[in-house]
């Protein structure tokens, strides 16, 4: 984010504070396709991405007291939306994934990209642990480092190296074995 950029939310964060609703709804729309994409991506179904995208604003608005500025506001969205995940996926037993057809828009970043890899790379991340998803997730989608990981979802350093290296590792080995089955099928 540039500094213009961050200039304008921390103003708009400002105004928020101050009980301007215009303002608030200000932040919501900067910050709301990220806190969906991380939500659908760790819950694994629309519905539930737009109930928990809803939750997390609604307790931002409480909580917009203890919010300090515009990188804090991300810092504060991406740890409440995962850990509020991870509690949602801790109480389901299993996510259902929504049909392709439905989130190939999402999924599919690159012209070309291979739908049915995808397929099984959303299934390969559904079979991770809450937490080993939600270490992924911050990792490669949000592209945030090992340290700002353990902050956000409150764990040690190692725990989410161990995390990554592990299902990194996992996630390559069903790969490959999906790739072989496909070779030996032509």
């Amino acid at each position: 984010m540039n500094d213009s950029a961050c200039e304008l939310l921390d103003e708009y964060l400002a105004r928020a504070r101050s009980g301007e609703r215009a303002a608030l709804a200000s932040l919501v729309r900067a910050h709301q396709r990220s806190v969906y994409s991380l939500a659908l991506r760790m819950l694994g179904t629309r519905d539930l991405a737009e109930d928990l995208t809803q939750d997390v604003f609604m307790q931002l608005n409480d909580n917009l007291g203890s919010i300090e500025s515009s990188r804090h506001l991300g810092f504060w969205l991406r740890q409440v939306t995962t850990n509020r995940a991870i509690d949602q996926l801790r109480r389901r037993a299993r996510v259902q994934l929504t049909s392709l057809d439905e989130e190939q828009e999402l999924f599919c970043a690159e012209e070309g990209a291979d739908p049915l890899l995808q397929r099984h790379l959303r299934a390969l991340l559904s079979d991770l642990s809450p937490q080993a998803r939600a270490v992924l997730l911050l990792r490669y989608q949000e592209d945030l480092d090992p340290i700002d990981i353990a902050r956000a979802l409150d764990m040690p350093i190692n725990t989410v190296k161990s995390h990554l290296k592990r299902s990194l590792d996992t996630m390559r080995e069903k790969v490959g074995a999906h790739a072989g089955c496909e070779d030996q099928s032509t």
